[in-house]
């Protein structure tokens, strides 16, 4: 089977080690961890990746991403299917299950995630329009100069609040490449917000199973032809409906 991967950078080191190990033919393309302050982008990026894929080259196109804000409903498929984790953020990915995150989540909801990607990919950002809205991560200048001095002082400790909501910084070491910096950074953020600052051990089983075309429908969304992925609120996270 000859795959193309349309993936996050954050997960660059991890899924270039299951693409050298997998059954399948393996065709990479990765974007920008910039993309995900702006689902919209995100998902015309992916949209156009997928449109213009050489369908008669490869039998599937694995998508290396969770729903991320949504920036996956929405996508369709063209003629061949797209697969993808059922999962809601690369956390999942990194921890190797929807389970072991639903598990950590229960047991400390307060807990901010970092991985070695996320963290050396952190500085990139993709412009936004005025369309768009400010951002979450929009600096306190432009949120002057889009909504006045006094709204933008509400909005800057409205989107700094979200610091108090946890407690932990957990660094998810997946094995690949070196730790050291990465997780030196994060200990760094603990530290600087208060946060407890806990190593997690990251587990590459599903981003394998996605390369090598091992998708079981408990773990794995396949999309058909002329088929588009939506967002469910139960467990199974993303389904396909037919394109409108």
């Amino acid at each position: 089977m000859r795959i193309r991967l349309l993936a996050c950078e954050v997960l660059f080191r991890e899924l270039c080690q299951c693409a050298a190990q997998a059954r399948s033919i393996v065709d990479l393309t990765f974007l920008r961890r910039g993309l995900h302050s702006n689902p919209d982008s995100l998902r015309a990026e992916i949209q156009r990746l997928v449109d213009e894929t050489d369908e008669e080259q490869v039998e599937a196109i694995a998508l290396g991403y969770g729903l991320c804000s949504n920036g996956l409903a929405g996508l369709r498929a063209r003629g061949i299917p797209l697969v993808l984790p059922r999962a809601h953020d690369c956390i999942t990915l990194l921890l190797g299950s929807r389970e072991a995150y639903d598990a950590l989540f229960a047991q400390r909801p307060g807990t901010y995630y970092y991985s070695g990607g996320w963290v050396e990919r952190g500085a990139d950002k993709v412009p936004r329009t005025a369309e768009d809205g400010a951002g979450l991560d929009a600096p306190f200048e432009e949120l002057v100069a889009k909504y006045g001095l006094d709204n933008a002082q509400y909005l800057w400790e409205l989107q700094s609040s979200w610091i108090e909501r946890y407690t932990h910084a957990t660094y998810i070491d997946t094995g690949v490449g070196d730790p050291t910096p990465t997780r030196a950074y994060t200990e760094s953020v603990a530290r600087e917000h208060g946060w407890a600052f806990e190593n997690l051990p990251g587990e590459l089983r599903i981003m394998q199973d996605l390369l090598d075309g091992e998708w079981d429908e408990n773990r794995f969304l396949v999309v058909p032809p002329g088929h588009e992925i939506v967002p469910t609120v139960d467990q199974r996270v993303v389904a396909a409906r037919p394109a409108c």
